[in-house]
């Protein structure tokens, strides 16, 4: 019968305008319910290979290792070089307040990927295994019901006989009963579609509030960030905009301090600027505290340690990002950027 269909030399009964219709949701739904569960998992999951190792080991019904994400590893990596290049220094300060941020949205990231699975990815994917696999087989069962209907029609037509005609016309009514049986169990699954597009609505306002979430963590995290890295003295936050004659030495702090000096602005970082310019305007000299630790690139600097006080003041033609500085009688340059001007 199914043969004879495809070449055009049978009779095909044509499902009625709604079953047909929905049908074609449910295709749809089925469709788009994977693209888009295939979509997150890459989303939550960017690695194609720890993905697949997620699903071996859901199959085999086993736990997979627990592994740093890439936010918790590049913070570890941050911490771990901030304490290499010492605590007490700016840029290791920085890097470690950093990689404890990054750590931080490392623990926001797997709480996504929770919650996601849970409430979002889940439901989706027992629609594919679940509801709509029972779907595929009922619909092939109203398949098969009308391929049997169809060919006993085309019996009846054949049939010559009386009695052949009688008993085409008994089967006949029973596989057109069957069929009809078949085509409303189909239906009533069918029309369930609508009722899972409710709960997927559902489940996606929870994959949404988990997104929320999620980003207000991470804003909240990199704004406490900003506010601690905008707490260092503006003038070395400008360290990296210093002409090429200064040391490198002294080009100490990641462009991310600059932008944050510059969205929180500081009263104490104005003053201690406007006190620098007054001093350099000046012939007189003034006591500053050292903020960080600084090594001299040569005879003529002069180093420091951090928390102590030395003099300082200006002298003709000096670059703008430096002072002399006197501890006693040892003297030499000192980075501005080092120093907190004290009244």
């Amino acid at each position: 019968q199914f043969t004879e269909e495809k070449l055009g030399q049978a009779e095909k009964t044509e499902l009625d305008a709604h079953l047909e219709n929905l049908l074609s949701k449910a295709e749809c739904t089925k469709l788009w319910t994977e693209k888009i569960m295939r979509q997150t998992e890459v989303l939550l999951q960017p690695n194609p290979n720890a993905r697949i190792e997620e699903f071996v080991y859901e199959k085999l019904d086993r736990k997979a290792p627990s592994r740093m994400n890439n936010p918790e590893l590049l913070g570890q990596y941050m911490i771990d070089a901030g304490n290499e290049f010492g605590p007490g220094t700016a840029y290791g300060n920085a890097l470690i307040k950093c990689g404890e941020t990054q750590k931080r949205i490392g623990t926001a990231d797997r709480e996504l990927i929770q919650t996601s699975a849970i409430n979002f990815l889940t439901p989706l994917r027992n629609f594919i295994e679940g509801d709509y696999k029972t779907i595929t087989k009922e619909r092939k069962l109203l398949q098969n019901k009308r391929l049997d209907l169809d060919a006993a029609k085309t019996r009846l037509k054949k049939a010559k006989v009386a009695e052949a005609r009688a008993a085409s016309e008994q089967e006949v009514r029973i596989t057109q009963s069957e069929f009809d049986r078949q085509a409303e169990i189909t239906r009533l699954l069918l029309e369930g579609i609508s009722s899972t597009h409710a709960h997927h609505l559902r489940c996606l306002n929870d994959f949404v509030e988990a997104q929320m979430t999620y980003y207000a963590q991470c804003y909240q995290y990199m704004l406490d960030l900003q506010k601690q890295l905008g707490s260092f003295p503006s003038t070395f936050l400008s360290n990296n905009n210093q002409s090429s004659s200064a040391p490198v030495q002294s080009v100490s702090s990641p462009s991310v301090l600059a932008s944050a000096s510059a969205s929180l602005p500081s009263v104490s970082n104005s003053v201690v600027t406007s006190g620098i310019s007054e001093l350099k305007s000046s012939s007189g000299s003034r006591k500053a505290r050292v903020l960080y630790d600084y090594d001299a690139a040569n005879s003529s600097e002069l180093s420091l340690l951090a928390d102590e006080v030395i003099t300082v003041y200006s002298i003709p033609g000096m670059d703008s990002d430096w002072l002399m500085g006197e501890r006693g009688n040892q003297k030499g340059k000192v980075p501005i950027t080092y120093l907190e001007l004290l009244n």
